[in-house]
Parts: C-alpha cells; structure tokens; sequence
C-alpha cells in the first residue's frame, strides 16, 4: 500500500484548531447537479500525480481545488462566488480576458496563471485564493472585511484554464494544504485525518456531466458551449444521435449509450476508453430508416462503468416530430 506523505504539512497532524478555518462551499452550485470537482491537490510528492484518495483526479503540481461548471453556458448565466471562510482581502486581480487556453491564439498568461482572482486572509497564517473569475467581476478590494455571504466575484476563463472553473487553493504560511487532507498524511484507501471542510464534499472518482440527443455528432465545442441538445428532432431528419459528456476517465472505462423509441429498442452500444481523459464525449446513432423515424418520446440512457461497477447513470428524453 502506497503511502502519501506531503513533508511539508506535518506540523498540521494534530486535531484541527479553533483558529483553523472552516471552510464552506466557495461558489453558488449543488455539487453533483450544477457543478463538479473535476481536479484536487496533487497528493503525490514526486513527479507523479494524485488526489488524496489515491485518484486520478489530479496533476502533477497541482495545488488546489478545481470546481467545475457543465458549460460554457452556465457560466455566462453567471455563478457567484463567495469566500470559504470570512477573512481580510490581501490582494485582487481583475481585467484578463476570457479565453479557453486551448483555442487558437490564447492570451499569454505566464506569471498569472491564476488570472483574474483574490487572496483573502483568514489569520493564523491561513489564507485562500481564488482563481480564473470573470472579467471586470471582483467584487472586493485590498483590505475589505469578508464573510462567507460576500460575492467576490463570479466563474470565468481567465488565467490558465481549459474549463469554466474556479481554482481554490488553501496554504498555511505559504504551504499549499489539502482541504480534505489536511494532514497531508494517507495511505491509500484510509480516510484522511482531517478535513477543513464544515460539510466534506462526497468524492466522485468520475461521472456524467451532461447528455442528449442530437440529429448528427454534434462538434465537442457545442457540447461544451451547453448547446448540443436539440429540443426536438423532426422524423426525417439525417440521424438519431445520443451523446454523453463526462469527467475523470480513465483506460478502460466504458460507456453504455441505449435508446428507446415508441416502437422499442433503437440501439444498445458501448464505447471503451483507451486512454485516461479529464474531460471526454462520445456519440453513437442510426441514420434515419426508410419513411423517417415513429414520432413520439425517445429516451435515452447512459451508463459509465468502471472494472465492471457502474460509477453514474443519467436520463435524457426527446421527442421526434412529424
């Protein structure tokens, strides 16, 4: 059994202290409905990476927590956020663009990866930052009092990212610090010694993000904008086409796409992942039969399966017009 050991946080092996903050959800979402934990803190001290379960959802050097938004969409609607725990402002950031990373001719953003954001200082040494908000959203400034109902700012692209997130990171005296490990001290499979969190959020070692149907593979940028899933379909259309987003994949997972239509079973299939991916989609279909598909409701469901134990299911629904 592997033991991780982050040499740096020994000193915080004891019970969490009175003066140690307690840390609330930093953004206005339900976690596993309207947002996700897609990275943690690498747990690992070498030139590997993993979460403080011993997961795959980290990377090497990564210090702090990423919570996710399901599109692009979502976050032009807006997502507040507040801060984990009242504190003093230290310092802001505001005025980077919006940009994914991984588009044609990003911002240069070295030496402010972060990009738009905050740190806010809880004593004790503690302190918390708050990355990749929205342009021109901070709403505090250097040496305002916070509590954990003042909005901040709200999830953006700025900085180094190629998702609408925000990145938390917890330090102590300048050392980064795992907020559901704060021990830093784990082998694999036990669970951690201390949590900063008050309500510890449930681990998902991977899930479903979004689904739906479509009249052809949709681009992954639609499926990542919020705009793949057609609202209807028409019978003579090109295609039935199901589609699932996800996070967390690793090699060998599998998907389970089937569709039902009026007259019954459409399709069953199941699409294997070769390699591990943070984000990924697959889409399966059948082009149109002769005299276009029986109107009415399709449904469809979504299986990801991990070693054989499926981890998350998620419904979608469509009606084919005459």
């Amino acid at each position: 059994m592997r033991l991780i050991l982050a040499t740096t946080l020994i000193a915080l092996a004891a019970p969490a202290a009175a003066r140690d903050p307690v840390l609330g959800l930093p953004l206005d979402c339900t976690l596993g409905k309207t947002c996700f934990i897609q990275q943690f803190t690498d747990a690992d001290p070498g030139p590997g990476a993993a979460d403080f379960t011993c997961g795959p959802l980290s990377y090497d050097g990564h210090k702090g927590t990423d919570f996710a938004l399901p599109s692009l969409d979502a976050m032009t609607a807006g997502v507040d956020v507040f801060p984990a725990a009242p504190g003093t402002v230290t310092g802001v950031r505001d005025g980077m663009p919006d940009q994914l990373q991984n588009t044609e001719n990003p911002p240069d953003v070295s030496d402010r990866e972060c990009g738009n954001g905050l740190v806010i200082s809880h004593g004790s040494g503690w302190e918390t930052q708050y990355c990749h908000l929205k342009r021109h959203s901070v709403t505090v400034r250097k040496g305002q009092s916070v509590g954990t109902d003042t909005v901040i700012g709200k999830v953006g692209l700025s900085g180094q990212t190629e998702f609408p997130h925000l990145h938390l990171s917890v330090r102590r005296h300048g050392q980064v610090v795992d907020p559901f490990n704060a021990t830093g001290n784990i082998a694999c499979g036990q669970t951690p010694e201390q949590s900063l969190w008050r309500d510890t959020p449930a681990y998902r070692p991977g899930g479903l993000i979004a689904a739906g149907f479509a009249p052809d593979v949709p681009s992954y940028d639609a499926v990542r904008a919020g705009t793949a899933a057609a609202a209807a379909l028409e019978a003579d259309g090109s295609a039935l086409v199901i589609w699932a987003y996800a996070f967390g994949g690793k090699a060998g997972d599998e998907l389970l796409l089937e569709i039902g239509g009026p007259d019954g079973a459409v399709l069953s299939e199941t699409v294997t992942l070769e390699r591990a991916q943070a984000q990924f989609f697959r889409a399966v279909g059948r082009r149109n039969p002769p005299g276009g598909w029986p109107t009415g409701d399709y449904l469809g469901l979504i299986r990801l399966i991990r070693d054989g134990v499926e981890l998350e299911s998620m419904a979608t629904e469509v009606t084919v017009n005459p």
